[in-house]
């Protein structure tokens, strides 16, 4: 069996990397850990975001947003009152959102980049880990 460590990081493909930095450094927060050519590297605690400089992706369908259940997607963790100050925030900078959706265990807010990558916020439901 191979033993992991830890998940280093996760790659998505931008159409504008300037664009792309603006939104996960100004909006959620990331910071740049360097950048080669095509290529930025950002992070986030003890995982990595790597955006990858692709201008020929097509834009994802917005309407992933209305049934997020068994799509890719990168989901990140955030306390429940921050959810809700995320939710404010996003929807402040245009961003589309659907939800907080329950899930039972835990509530999800879905999200596009501004490539429509689809990106979750988590938060366990209080008392559940």
């Amino acid at each position: 069996m191979i033993r992991l460590q830890r998940l280093d990081h996760v790659g998505l493909y931008v159409r504008d990397l300037e664009r792309a930095k603006e939104f996960y450094c100004g909006v959620l927060g990331l910071k740049l850990v360097a950048r080669f050519g095509d290529l930025m590297l950002l992070n986030l605690a003890d995982v990595n975001v790597a955006l990858f400089h692709n201008p020929v992706i097509a834009p994802a369908d917005p309407d992933i947003l209305q049934s997020p259940l068994g799509k890719a997607h990168h989901a990140f963790l955030v306390s429940s009152d921050d959810l809700r100050s995320a939710q404010r925030s996003l929807e402040k900078a245009g961003v589309p959102t659907h939800g907080p959706v329950d899930w039972g265990d835990h509530d999800g807010l879905y999200f596009l980049d501004p490539d429509g990558n689809l990106l979750e916020l988590v938060t366990p439901r209080r008392g559940k880990s």
